[in-house]
């Protein structure tokens, strides 16, 4: 094969890649010369494609003709998949789902200008909940022979590197050859073993179509295994052993950083420890919810026994966290808190608490060498721990009469309903249930059904529910279902949405028909902002400027996109139990409108349990942190 640039020539090689199965097989059996003449965007994809990244998402612009073309070829020789939706924060949903639920990575590709703004935008769900994804932007020229149409108006170079840098990691290919670089750095970002990142790539629009002459395609920088980290020094250990045989109240608490422990390991050193189990709200399903150790969720939005569990606990034990605002109530969780061990990839997270011993790697491996040397030293559990496994224990079962409460009231009268409608908890535990009846996946949109329903999570398994609440990226729920359109091996997913929500991103009703998605959209409809208006009214007695009087019918508008059906959930439990399974059977996607009740019930929610540094309970909050002083 002669180096030319041409289609003819592009289209060769994606047949000799796909033939032989990769790049560097196909270079090794000599399909493809090793030194070719070859664009940047051609380099480009071939070097997303040694990493496994073969699937694009986004929308094409005048910023990116160059590397669509490349990507019509290779798609018609079946090397690469191109998903073109309608919405770049929907395209940057469906790629960070892509990467959480399945483990497969997309990149997200856009024009240059207000597609790249909203992509960076919906990015934050990737920086959030540390979960590597490619950004591929289109960027103004290099020449500078004048303004660009759509980039960011100042006479200044690379606004858009350093405002994306802010966020992730970021390379501008401001000369063709630095393409090697900006793909080694962008694998040591997006597959990092201490912290996955988004990883921002900007193409100048005539740098994209720029030729590299006997290019060498070994140059391109292959996937490898990246070791893990974990903390070597035995001594550290020691204390960390020393710390659990010193105290009886031990509570560990895992955040989204421990989303791929293994649940047997887990257990294993709950048991050596006697320690108590608090989840945070984006791993579920660790240890089943059921098991004698499991608090429920804790912080903010917790539950009386998960919260219970924090705050008198003296040893904390936490687990692949941030610390973030809702999951510790703004650190006043801890009340009686003596010291902290803290085990993280970060060194940030790892030090977020005073009285600390951090263990520094991977959380897996860090736990199976504790657990090893707690088997050897821990010969039996102290009374004193069984007891607090009882203390706690008490609790649990007050949440779960708590809740039953308001399962055994689903219907309350609605104000602006005009008629009885099912409550929120009544409704999710029936959907929850339903979603493992059917071994569905469950992804949870920001507000109030977000809150309410980690509440009422009762999974048995990792993996089952998802829960952007990094970030509570309004939206997300129903964009990340375009992911199992994507995926090699899907799922059947149910979103789990508000109406404030769904309004934010309704696109997949377009994108889910284009790729044969079948799915279901469960809307929960109160026709408010409901977690905020509640919020306003615990904290000033009335809401404000959070609900409309606009009545919208989302059944129809669900059925206006030929090949979606609308269902009604009706207002009773088992109106609401028929429409699931009727949605379920269906072969594309489906959309169960419910109306739910929002009011000054108490049966109408699950409550909050903790404190939180927002609006007019800052002063109090931040006072109790300082006189914790953790």
């Amino acid at each position: 094969m002669n180096g030319n640039n041409d289609k003819d020539y592009r289209r060769e090689r994606a047949r000799g890649i796909k033939k032989a199965g990769t790049l560097s097989l196909a270079i090794q059996d000599g399909t493809l010369a090793q030194f070719q003449d070859m664009s940047v965007s051609e380099l480009l994809v071939l070097g997303l494609l040694n990493q496994g990244v073969r699937k694009y998402v986004g929308i094409f612009g005048h910023g990116s003709t160059d590397i669509a073309e490349i990507l019509r070829i290779y798609q018609e020789e079946e090397v690469v998949k191109v998903y073109n939706v309608r919405n770049e924060i929907e395209a940057s949903h469906a790629a960070v789902q892509l990467r959480w639920q399945y483990g497969e990575r997309a990149a997200v590709i856009t024009s240059i200008g207000p597609g790249a703004m909203q992509a960076f935008a919906g990015s934050l769900v990737s920086a959030s909940n540390g979960l590597g994804v490619y950004y591929i932007f289109g960027d103004e020229t290099t020449h500078n022979e004048g303004p660009n149409m759509q980039q960011i108006p100042r006479g200044e170079q690379n606004l858009f590197q350093k405002m994306t840098a802010l966020m992730g990691r970021s390379y501008s290919i401001g000369t063709p050859e630095s393409v090697f670089t900006a793909l080694k750095w962008g694998y040591s970002t997006v597959f990092s073993t201490q912290k996955e990142r988004p990883y921002f790539l900007l193409l100048p629009m005539n740098v994209q179509g720029a030729v590299i002459n006997s290019c060498n395609l070994a140059e391109l920088p292959i996937s490898c295994s990246i070791p893990t980290t974990i903390t070597a020094e035995i001594g550290q250990y020691e204390k960390v052993v020393g710390l659990i045989k010193k105290y009886t109240k031990i509570t560990v608490k895992t955040g989204g950083g421990a989303r791929d422990l293994k649940p047997g390991i887990l257990k294993e050193f709950l048991d050596l420890t006697g320690a108590v189990y608090v989840h945070g709200p984006q791993v579920p399903g660790l240890i089943p919810h059921d098991h004698k150790r499991n608090m429920s969720v804790g912080g903010s939005k917790g539950s009386l026994s998960g919260n219970f569990a924090m705050e008198h606990c003296e040893l904390f034990i936490s687990i692949g966290a941030r610390g973030v605002c809702q999951w510790d109530s703004s650190g006043t969780a801890w009340k009686e808190v003596r010291e902290v061990i803290n085990i993280n990839t970060d060194i940030d997270d790892a030090l977020h608490y005073n009285r600390t011993v951090p263990l520094i790697g991977n959380c897996g491996a860090i736990l199976q060498k504790l657990n090893n040397i707690l088997a050897s030293e821990l010969n039996d559990v102290k009374s004193g721990k069984t007891e607090w496994i009882a203390e706690c224990g008490f609790y649990k079962q007050k949440w779960l009469e708590f809740k039953m409460l308001r399962v055994n009231k689903p219907v309350l009268y609605d104000v602006v309903w005009e008629k009885a409608v099912l409550t929120q908890p009544a409704a999710l535990q029936i959907a929850i249930d339903f979603s493992a009846k059917k071994s569905a996946v469950k992804i949870f949109d920001a507000g109030d059904v977000q809150a309410n329903g980690f509440q009422a999570l009762q999974d048995t398994l990792p993996g089952q529910t998802y829960n952007d609440s990094g970030s509570s990226y309004m939206g997300f729920a129903v964009s990340a279902l375009l992911a199992s359109a994507m995926a090699d091996k899907p799922e059947y997913p149910i979103a789990f949405t508000g109406d404030g929500s769904f309004l934010m991103n309704p696109q997949i009703l377009l994108d889910a028909v284009q790729y044969n998605l079948r799915g279901m959209i469960i809307l929960f409809d109160n026709r408010r902002m409901a977690a905020i208006s509640s919020l306003q009214k615990a904290q000033y007695g009335e809401d404000f400027a959070t609900n409309d009087y606009v009545k919208v019918d989302y059944i129809q508008l669900a059925d206006s996109f030929h090949g979606v059906m609308g269902i009604s959930g009706g207002e009773t439990p088992t109106e609401l139990e028929k429409a699931l399974e009727s949605a379920y059977q269906y072969k594309g996607l489906s959309l169960i409108h419910v109306p739910v009740y929002s009011g000054d019930d108490e049966l109408g929610g699950l409550g909050a349990y903790g404190s939180w540094n927002v609006g007019n309970w800052c002063d109090a909050v931040q006072k109790e942190k300082h006189r914790i002083g953790l």
